[in-house]
């Protein structure tokens, strides 16, 4: 659904702008220096980056599902850091909060997510419980008007640095599986939370990415994320479902970019006194990632206005999330062929950096094989 398409045309063509303008040369920095400087970091609060689908009244812009796609395909088309960096405050580390927090925790928190005062991160996966995150461990004990949280929480985004988290935990300790859930906000600073330095990574340099330490950590019982034990799943589930459709469009806009590097240099690379462009065999390769990327935009704005709708959309947004992240993959790999020797080196191209970045994009939210099983099984509730 889009309400003011002039409004929404204004912002993504600022957002492109902005993409190529500061994002595009900063990106050997962000690699080299492993973070997301603070004037490119405060350059994103100000044009409203943090708080995209936070509703206005505390701050955000209140993006629908589509209208937050849409600006997500631009703001992806650089090094995965700068959307990273403002991506858990405007999808998962906010997401619950919107969908299922009181008014007075939409109040004390969403206005300063949505500046980028506060970032905030999704703490949901553990050292045993990650494809099937209702496995999880960590404990929350009542304690007259608090809660003792003691748990884990593994790989993490935006951890190091996050201020505020939504921790999964379990306030029934005799359930199993997605029963007795219960969702958390904590904030750093609250006395026994820790988080680990950032890991040594694959790709995603300037992403950090780390562990949530809970050791008897004192939480008020109202953060509990909307007053009520044992709903955490659920909400978990609601976030999960948005974000995932968030994310194919966050593995699209990597790919957008990758075609545009490759296309140019298959324009200007020559072999035997022509460009390679037109080899057929080069053509292909270039063909076909448009291909996917046409196919995926397509599928994520059909899933994004089916939300907007009120749908039921969690067999459609694993079958998103599975089919733009392993396109991503696949172009990838055809882009890095193109360049041939020069992809492989990374003096010469950033494509060598991009094919390590979306690397992850199958595994996190959900691998593929858990969205297989998940398309599978949401196919059988339907039918």
């Amino acid at each position: 659904m889009i309400r003011d398409s002039t409004k929404l045309e204004t912002l993504l063509s600022e957002v492109r702008t902005w993409v190529r303008a500061v994002a595009h040369p900063a990106e050997e920095r962000v690699a080299a220096e492993n973070e997301v400087p603070a004037e490119i970091v405060h350059s994103m609060a100000q044009r409203g980056y943090f708080g995209w689908s936070i509703p206005e009244e505390y701050g955000g812009l209140g993006l629908t599902t589509e209208e937050l796609v849409l600006g997500a395909l631009e703001l992806s088309q650089c090094a995965v850091a700068f959307r990273a960096r403002v991506g858990t405050n405007t999808g998962i580390g906010s997401e619950a909060l919107v969908a299922d927090g009181t008014p007075d925790q939409k109040a004390r928190y969403l206005p300063r997510l949505a500046s980028g005062e506060i970032t905030g991160s999704f703490a949901l996966t553990e050292p045993e419980a990650g494809s099937d995150a209702s496995a999880l461990t960590t404990s929350a004990r009542r304690d007259g008007d608090d809660y003792i949280l003691d748990g884990r929480k593994c790989y993490i985004t935006n951890a190091p640095i996050a201020d505020l988290f939504t921790v999964m935990a379990r306030t029934d300790p005799d359930t199993t599986g997605a029963r007795g859930v219960s969702a958390f906000l904590v904030e750093r600073g609250m006395k026994g939370l820790s988080t680990s330095a950032p890991y040594r990574m694959m790709g995603q340099a300037g992403s950090p990415v780390g562990e949530v330490i809970l050791e008897g950590v004192r939480v008020p019982a109202a953060n509990l994320i909307g007053g009520v034990e044992g709903q955490g799943f659920r909400t978990a589930m609601k976030v999960l479902n948005k974000q995932r459709i968030h994310l194919a469009a966050l593995c699209t806009g990597p790919a957008i970019r990758m075609l545009d590097l490759a296309m140019a240099h298959a324009e200007t690379r020559r072999q035997s006194w022509q460009a390679i462009i037109d080899f057929q065999l080069v053509a292909a390769l270039l063909a076909d990632c448009r291909t996917e990327i046409e196919a995926a935009r397509a599928l994520i704005l059909q899933t994004a206005r089916a939300r907007d709708d009120g749908a039921d959309i969690a067999l459609e947004a694993s079958i998103c999330k599975y089919f733009a992240s392993e396109a991503c993959g696949r172009i990838a790999d055809r882009c890095v062929q193109v360049f041939g020797g020069a992809g492989y080196v990374t003096d010469h191209s950033p494509i060598e950096r991009y094919y390590r970045d979306v690397r992850l994009f199958r595994l996190y939210e959900g691998t593929s094989q858990i969205h297989q099983l998940n398309i599978v099984k949401q196919m059988r509730r339907r039918a």
